[in-house]
């Protein structure tokens, strides 16, 4: 195993148990906000401006990570913040100190993103960046599953929620040790950079073409909890069910993201259209069918979630030259954020009005987004030859 693929390793296991912590923490941070007296009002804004937050400070992270250079500094400095946050929920007395904490850890999550992915893509050079994200995508989502299962124990088993974000310290550690001894081991992770063919200093035109598709994918892809709170209320599913069906799509989504990031090194553009092509069809399965449809559109978002972690993230690198990775990955994080912001929104006024209009919505701009990358395409073979 060559020092690239160990270092992609030890990030994605960092991964894995930071998302332990944190998506363990998602799953009862609502009903914990009730149990402190919180309206669903005030849960779905600790939620959604925490999200909104964490996406914006992106931009800010990305262009001073490569102003500075200081790209571990400014990891480590979003991964305590991220990780911190969520055992301290554990103290908090009212629920003004918890819509606090979640929305410094959604701030802290924001905060690392950027310079974490441009070091990954330093590192990912040698494989593929498409392989390489895969890889990392797929240890992050054995974290998302088992987060929540072990929160689920420790209910189980007569805890409260207090006591499950508690637990949650203990993955919060082991991710910050194993990031500590990535740092200890590759201190200049810019040296795992292999590539001998950029011979641009700035982001090439196609990237803010790029970024069209991207917005257009954020936008008409419904988070899953729009998903699960139809299947709920419409009673295709018992309620019981809808988190079994979240672990089905995360792990379609770890699965996805390795098949679809080797081909996109391989193929290209035309394995992302393929993605949003597949996954599409998630919202009319999801909305519109019965249970087994249901399923079927559940592990489809999954699809297109594994490819958007993997396949998107990679594509990236190739319109930017390494020392302005980090403004690419933050501003690519803050198009992709706010628009999923904004067509959530929207989707959950089109639900309330008309549900097919959800359908609608989705498959036009995951329409759009095909016919965008599929000029990219065009483009970037226009520019090998």
């Amino acid at each position: 195993m060559n020092r690239a693929t160990k270092f992609i390793i030890i990030l994605g296991i960092v991964s894995l148990f930071a998302d332990m912590t944190y998506e363990g923490a998602r799953g009862i941070t609502g009903p914990f906000m009730a149990f402190l007296g919180a309206s669903a009002f005030m849960v779905g804004f600790a939620a959604g401006f925490g999200e909104l937050s964490g996406y914006l400070i992106r931009f800010l992270s990305g262009y001073v990570s490569d102003r500075t250079g200081r790209y571990w500094f400014i990891t480590f400095a979003g991964y305590i913040i991220n990780l911190i946050a969520v055992p301290l929920l554990a103290f908090a007395g009212n629920w003004q100190v918890a819509v606090l904490l979640i929305i410094i850890e959604r701030v802290g999550k924001g905060l690392r993103t950027p310079p974490r992915d441009a070091i990954l893509s330093y590192a990912s050079s040698t494989m593929g960046h498409g392989t390489g994200f895969g890889i990392h995508e797929a240890l992050d989502q054995i974290g998302a599953v088992a987060g929540p299962f072990i929160v689920f124990l420790v209910l189980a088993l007569g805890g409260g929620f207090r006591e499950g974000f508690l637990v949650l310290a203990v993955p919060a550690i082991m991710a910050l040790s194993v990031l500590t001894a990535g740092y200890l081991l590759f201190p200049r992770p810019g040296e795992l950079e292999t590539s001998t063919r950029i011979d641009y200093t700035s982001f090439r035109g196609s990237y803010w073409i790029y970024m069209l598709a991207v917005c257009f994918i954020a936008l008409g892809y419904a988070d899953f909890p729009l998903v699960g709170y139809h299947l709920g209320v419409s009673g295709v599913l018992e309620p019981s069910m809808i988190p079994v069906l979240y672990s089905l799509a995360m792990l379609t989504d770890a699965v996805s993201a390795l098949i679809f990031g080797r081909y996109f090194d391989r193929y290209g553009f035309r394995v992302m259209a393929l993605a949003v092509f597949i996954s599409m069809l998630y919202a009319p399965l999801a909305f519109l069918g019965g249970s087994l449809a249901a399923v079927t559109g559940a592990a489809l978002w999954g699809v297109g979630m594994g490819a958007q972690e993997s396949v998107m993230r990679a594509a990236v690198s190739r319109f930017s030259p390494p020392e302005r990775r980090g403004s690419a990955y933050g501003t690519f994080n803050m198009v992709f954020g706010v628009a999923w912001f904004s067509g959530s929104l929207l989707m959950g006024y089109l639900y309330g009005v008309w549900i097919p209009a959800v359908v609608l919505f989705s498959l036009v701009t995951q329409s759009a987004a095909i016919a965008v990358i599929a000029g990219i395409e065009r483009m970037e073979g226009q520019d090998s030859r």
